[in-house]
């Protein structure tokens, strides 16, 4: 059984008691049976406000959440299946300007069936005002992050849904565009589940009810820290000798003992939140992106986590810089993959799209990029994430235009030749700061 709280009730979940304050709502000429005059709207209208106690299908105020301040907009699908019409568009579009004349950060708590029926196409270009305001918000710097309750379906998925910046939804709930009566007979329910978008890379997180307020205070904490300096490289966590030739760089980064993403996430952040997907389809568990706060600032992260990267990966990377970027926050990078993934399925995702769009968000950061190259740094592959001027490099680490095996294949040499083509790639670390390819090699953490 889906959780269905009524649209205060959610607001009480989520915000912190005694701070939640109703904005007002703007006033609208009424027209008997609204604006096609369909027979018995007044009345269903009327039930409607009877049995839930409100006026119209969302409510919207300021509050504070976990100490955040922030808007909710918060639907009451009790109200005529919390369907858009002319009057929701209005508070939504208050709801909005508030935000960005007061810079807070917008939360819609999500529960529709859609736009209403009985005002026609008047309520379906409720969702232009909808992505209109949700634009000018992103343009603002703000961040929208979204709770997808049951049903979310339709404009409002759409719309205040799957165009916000991080996307929560509750266990169990339908979310998908398609109505439950409006699917094909043969549909499948489970593909209509919050589960399933985030199997699908369209949602980042699942969140019980009641963790709802905990969860909603981290990501608005972390997402209105915004800082202008660049993030600083994580120490090391491995082995703090440099590798004497080639070949002892190439075997410690490929050493399955050495750390590995998840460890220096851990180590250098004291708390963090994931995002997930590429809001393409695709999920890649080989690369973790989200923001965590170091030192009392938040930083974001996209990092390899020593697999070969899906183009879902480069597309989650991608999307993580480019909202770092708008809402202000420095980036850190941390490399760590054999290459791109380069099978017939990769190929068919787009792989050489997506890692353009890598190497085109770095390129176009608006943020500092800081990176580490913690383990292997395989072709274009690991490049795409690398920080122009600002890339750093682990003493077990190495980064290299092609591994030495296929360069050795390629130059149509010996397959024990392999040892010292990597000699000749220069791709020890050492190596590198002398091209001037990274900065430096950062020290290693002492043992405790």
């Amino acid at each position: 059984m889906t959780d269905r709280r009524s649209a205060r009730e959610i607001l009480a979940l989520v915000t912190d008691a005694t701070t939640f304050t109703e904005l007002p709502s703007p006033p609208r000429e009424s027209k008997p049976d609204g604006p096609l005059g369909w027979q018995g709207y007044d009345a269903s209208r009327a039930r409607a406000a009877e049995r839930t106690g409100e006026q119209e299908s969302v409510v919207c105020g300021t509050a504070r959440v976990a100490g955040t301040p922030a808007v909710l907009i918060a639907f009451e699908f009790g109200f005529l299946g919390g369907s858009l019409g002319e009057r929701t568009g209005d508070r939504i579009e208050s709801a909005y300007a508030h935000a960005r004349t007061h810079r807070l950060p917008v939360v819609p708590l999500v529960a529709t069936g859609g736009s209403r029926m009985q005002e026609g196409m008047l309520a379906l270009t409720q969702l232009q005002r909808v992505a209109h305001q949700s634009a000018l918000t992103r343009a603002a710097g703000l961040p929208q992050i979204a709770v997808l309750r049951d049903p979310t379906t339709g404009g409002g998925w759409a719309t205040l849904g799957a165009g916000a910046d991080v996307i929560l939804a509750v266990p169990g709930a339908q979310v998908g565009f398609a109505g439950s009566r409006v699917r094909p007979p043969d549909a499948d329910p489970t593909a209509y589940t919050a589960e399933a978008q985030l199997t699908a890379g369209a949602v980042d997180e699942i969140v019980p009810p009641e963790e709802l307020r905990e969860r909603l205070g981290v990501w608005l904490r972390l997402l209105t820290s915004a800082s202008s300096e660049a993030a600083s490289p994580p120490t090391a966590l491995g082995s703090p000798e440099l590798p004497a030739t080639g070949r002892d760089a190439v075997q410690a980064a490929r050493a399955p003992q050495r750390p590995r993403a998840q460890a220096y996430l851990d180590a250098y952040f004291t708390h963090r939140a994931d995002l997930s997907g590429d809001r393409c389809g695709g999920t890649d568990p080989g690369m973790l992106c989200g923001f965590g706060e170091r030192a009392g600032r938040t930083v974001a992260y996209a990092a390899q986590t020593g697999t070969a990267t899906r183009p879902a990966g480069y597309r989650t990377a991608a999307r993580l810089i480019g909202l770092a970027g708008r809402l202000g926050i420095p980036v850190l990078t941390l490399v760590d993959t054999p290459g791109a993934a380069n099978d017939a399925e990769a190929e068919r995702q787009g792989a050489g799209a997506a890692i353009a769009e890598v190497f085109a968000a770095v390129a176009s950061a608006r943020t500092p990029v800081t990176t580490l190259v913690i383990g292997e740094g395989g072709s274009g592959g690991a490049l795409a994430l690398a920080a122009p001027g600002n890339t750093w490099a682990t003493p077990d680490s190495y980064f290299s235009v092609i591994a030495p095996e296929m360069a050795a294949a390629i130059l149509k040499r010996p397959a024990d030749q392999a040892e010292a083509t990597a000699d000749q790639l220069s791709l020890r670390p050492q190596d590198l700061v002398e091209l001037g390819v990274v900065r430096g090699v950062v020290p290693t953490r002492p043992a405790p």
